[in-house]
């Protein structure tokens, strides 16, 4: 009997100290104080430590570039815009490719370069369709450090970083050479151009009488006139011209639109065989009227890789990085006899 009563005392010190085990601070639900008192905070230092460690891993913010163009009608501008997105994935930048309705709103494209600066972008390409007129709003651009990077039409301003674009004199000058060619170095010609404010419109234009005036005494520019690169328009004025001029022998238009004004015009007149037609750019009216022999051929600029190069120099000035101030995307004739060929294919578009 002295025995059992030895064993219950010794049985409840063991479960009296198995219940005291279990009720210290961390066990269960409760604590050293009871169980109703919180838990202590967490050490700052930590916590710091771990919020920084998930900043680090968190994924960074894509730079936004928009490109504010002078058009967006023209496959010309497609085609910009096609080079652009691909330099966009490729350095995984995030754009927007917008422009007028047409190529002679310049109020209009100033609203859309306000609208993309107001948004903070990293970088900005834009295409003046003014040389001048949008020099303030670039130089606010600059004011806030937003790299500016021109494309395809620069401005009169040392502003940009860089101007991505055709050797637009060189190129209009090989035009004035194929049309001396053609018409056998003399006779009458004119020139429907697109504007007389971009700088595309000013060289092109430049570009082509001066290189008449200087090689080729016989020929007489008879007319310009420009057509803000509506094709309609374009067509209406070089039907006036050719009604004034009835011995006309030859038109250069100096974008997509002149051009595809020029050719309607010349069959609206039942002109064909009669007029040499040169153009500027591409697109499938310039392919389909160069291949069946009503133009005789034109020239094209490199406008995907326009739009690969202006993005590409955008995120290298955004990174602070230094850019060429002139990237050349260059430019070739094509004709029927190498509209067909590799280098021209790569480069013409529809």
């Amino acid at each position: 009997m002295k025995m059992k009563k030895s064993l219950f005392v010794l049985l409840a010190a063991f479960v009296l100290v198995l219940t005291a085990c279990g009720s210290n601070g961390n066990g269960g639900n409760g604590n050293a104080n009871g169980g109703n008192e919180p838990a202590p905070a967490a050490d700052p230092a930590a916590t710091n430590t771990d919020n920084a460690n998930a900043g680090a891993n968190a994924p960074a913010e894509k730079m936004y570039i928009p490109l504010v163009s002078k058009g967006f009608q023209h496959q010309f501008w497609q085609a910009v815009k096609q080079g652009a997105e691909k330099a966009a994935s490729e350095f995984n930048v995030e754009i927007t490719f917008e422009g007028p309705e047409t190529e002679s709103q310049v109020d209009k494209q100033l609203e859309m370069l306000q609208v993309a600066l107001d948004k903070k972008p990293s970088a900005i390409g834009f295409a003046a369709l003014d040389s001048q007129a949008s020099i303030p709003l670039l130089q606010k651009a600059k004011d806030e450090g937003i790299p500016v990077i021109a494309f395809d039409s620069g401005v009169d301003s040392d502003i940009p970083s860089s101007l991505v674009t055709t050797d637009n004199v060189a190129a209009a000058g090989t035009a004035a050479d194929k049309m001396a060619e053609l018409i056998g170095g003399k006779g009458e010609i004119a020139i429907i151009a697109h504007d007389q404010t971009s700088r595309t419109g000013i060289d092109r234009r430049d570009g082509f009488v001066n290189q008449i005036k200087a090689k080729y005494p016989d020929i007489n520019i008879v007319d310009i006139q420009y057509g803000g690169g509506d094709h309609l328009k374009s067509t209406d004025l070089a039907k006036a011209i050719m009604q004034a001029h009835p011995d006309l022998k030859g038109f250069f238009g100096t974008n997509e639109g002149s051009a595809v004004g020029v050719i309607n015009a010349v069959t609206e007149m039942k002109a064909e065989g009669k007029i040499t037609v040169i153009g500027y750019d591409s697109g499938k009216a310039q392919i389909d009227a160069i291949k069946s022999g009503l133009m005789a051929g034109a020239i094209s600029q490199n406008p995907v890789g326009i739009g690969y190069e202006t993005v590409k120099a955008a995120v290298a000035a955004a990174k602070g990085e230094t850019v060429e101030a002139l990237i050349d995307s260059g430019f070739v004739w094509y004709d029927k006899t190498n509209i067909d060929s590799d280098e021209v294919k790569a480069v013409i578009y529809e």
